[in-house]
């Protein structure tokens, strides 16, 4: 598993003008090949009479998956430069639709390349960017008489808390990056004089927004 890595918000859409084309970008975030496929399947549904959806995806940790389709436009206008703004962007994981409706003027080679591009950009911005880091979940166990100073110092501390479960005791689980799991516990247990419980949970991602 990669300790950090970029990748879009979620769904988004965003559309520009170029010389009377428009050309919408539609982003989406996805884990497999095959739901990239269902993705560009669903907005070629969507925008059947469009001139052309171009598409392209970049999947895996590895960026082992990678795909551009010009559906249509001069071999090497459409998908490869979607395609190149999700490589310079060092997104993964992210399938990018562009949409166009031709607005009766030819945009030529140079043009098409800038016009795919610039949608793709203009369109992963609007959808947003997170940064996915790789966490420990670890999990604190202690007497209601040190909630709230225990939540305080991890309020102001490096750590994130994930959730406070309240039961017959406190139950606070954190975000530890893994290297700094020793150091969680040997602070934790200073901070509850020893009195704190401390277990360690899974690795998942805690996405921020960046």
């Amino acid at each position: 598993m990669l300790t950090s890595y970029y990748t879009v918000k979620g769904n988004g859409e965003n559309e520009i003008v170029i010389e009377k084309s428009r050309f919408i970008a539609h982003v989406e975030r996805v884990e497999t090949e095959e739901s990239a496929q269902e993705f560009i399947q669903s907005i070629k549904k969507s925008h059947w009479n469009a001139t052309h959806n171009c598409s392209a995806y970049l999947i895996g940790e590895n960026d082992q998956i990678q795909k551009a389709n010009d559906d249509g436009e001069p071999s090497g206008t459409a998908g490869v430069p979607i395609l190149e703004v999700l490589k310079k962007k060092h997104l993964k994981d992210t399938v990018v639709v562009v949409t166009r409706y031709f607005g009766g003027i030819k945009l030529g080679a140079g043009g098409l390349i800038r016009a795919y591009g610039k949608a793709t950009s203009e369109g992963i911005n609007a959808t947003g960017i997170v940064e996915r880091k790789l966490m420990k979940v670890m999990s604190t166990k202690i007497d209601y008489t040190w909630l709230g100073r225990v939540e305080n110092e991890l309020r102001s501390s490096v750590y994130a808390i994930k959730e406070i479960h309240y039961l017959d005791n406190v139950v606070i689980d954190t975000y530890v990056e893994e290297p700094q799991t020793q150091n969680f516990v040997e602070w934790m247990v200073e901070l509850t004089n020893g009195q704190g419980e401390i277990v360690e949970g899974d690795l998942v991602y805690l996405e921020e927004e960046i």
